[in-house]
């Protein structure tokens, strides 16, 4: 079955990021400008949270917080969850599904390789099904 590291092989590893103590404005125009729906939260090379449009949403907007008064330390998601290169897309879904997230930090050896998306695991997961069914209609027709 299709592992992380293949999707990373076909996505590449570009890594968006942020310090925890930037505010929550320079955030948000990052994520616009990148056309991404979060960043990760670093602490030089140290993964220390997520933060993504939905806690804009929910921890400054709903709030009525002011964007450029807010650190992104205090709306990130911390710790985020992470998973390895090695991880099977379906367990990946599964995680992102019972979880209600929708970017996965890639983490080897303790460093961050990557980021998966929730769009990266839907169509990994509608591809690996579409072959599944080749491969049986192969069968059934031979």
């Amino acid at each position: 079955m299709r592992q992380v590291k293949h999707l990373l092989e076909g996505k590449g590893s570009q890594i968006f990021s942020i310090a925890p103590d930037a505010q929550v404005l320079e955030a948000i125009k990052h994520m616009a400008e990148r056309r991404v729906g979060a960043l990760l939260v670093m602490r030089g090379e140290q993964l220390v949270g997520i933060v993504s449009e939905r806690d804009y949403a929910r921890k400054v907007i709903l709030q009525g917080r002011s964007s450029a008064q807010t650190a992104v330390s205090e709306i990130m998601s911390s710790p985020a969850l992470t998973v390895g290169p090695d991880t099977d897309v379906f367990d990946c879904m599964r995680l992102c599904t019972d979880s209600r997230i929708r970017h996965l930090p890639v983490v080897e050896k303790n460093r961050v390789v990557g980021v998966i998306s929730i769009g990266d695991l839907v169509k990994a997961v509608i591809d690996a099904q579409a072959e599944q069914i080749e491969q049986l209609q192969r069968y059934i027709t031979s």
